[in-house]
């Protein structure tokens, strides 16, 4: 068999549940929300929150009980929270690439293509060592990056503000793709184009219902 590693991937049916949800739909998801509270479009604050309840709290819950909640997520009509500095870099995979390079090492790479087999032991032996391929763009960019790119694509006009005393995780990751590339195989789909077509899929009300914690 052959192994393949992706990096933080993202894309259509990702988990948006503020609880629980990853990185870049979370931002989306609460920059959304943001701006509905902002434009006083409690219809679509209403939908949204019908669709992925936060906290037990849902549509029919009153203004008041509605703002509470968001608030504790860093949602508010004027300002959105994010935690940590911003300054962690990462790097973000359209979801559907990764398949496409699945199939694409599935379909042309054999296992041999994966090693470098001049590389001996001091028996002489070649070691079969580091065979998996990294499948990601090779290219980072900072939270931050992408949270201001979020906020120009939904349109909130808000303030986007940073809570410091929070933890901002790993400041890198970032993968090596010089084997996947060296092996027939580039990501097409930049971070600007996949924001923008995750938030078009977000705005389509579709929700698969992840569990929460």
């Amino acid at each position: 068999y052959i192994a393949v590693m992706p990096t933080n991937l993202y894309g259509p049916n990702d988990n948006f549940h503020l609880e629980n949800s990853h990185v870049l739909p979370a931002m989306i998801r609460k920059i959304h929300l943001a701006k509905c509270l902002n434009e006083g479009d409690w219809d679509a604050v209403r939908k949204d929150i019908n669709l992925r309840p936060v906290e037990g709290v849902n549509g029919s819950n009153t203004d008041e009980e509605i703002l509470e909640k968001l608030a504790k997520f860093g949602i508010t009509p004027k300002a959105v929270t994010l935690w940590g500095t911003g300054k962690p870099m990462r790097e973000f995979l359209w979801s559907e690439e990764m398949a496409d390079a699945s199939v694409h090492v599935l379909l042309n790479v054999d296992f041999k293509q994966t090693y470098d087999a001049s590389k001996k032991n001091a028996d002489g032996i070649t070691e079969i060592r580091n065979c998996h391929i990294n499948v990601g763009t090779g290219k980072e960019v900072s939270i931050r990056e992408v949270a201001e790119k979020i906020m120009k694509e939904i349109g909130f006009k808000g303030e986007l503000r940073w809570d410091a005393s929070k933890p901002d995780g790993t400041l890198r990751k970032l993968t090596d793709v010089s084997k996947l590339h060296s092996l027939g195989w580039h990501h097409k789909v930049e971070i600007d184009e996949g924001i923008h077509r995750l938030y078009e899929w977000y705005l389509k009300g579709i929700c698969i219902n992840h569990q929460t914690v």
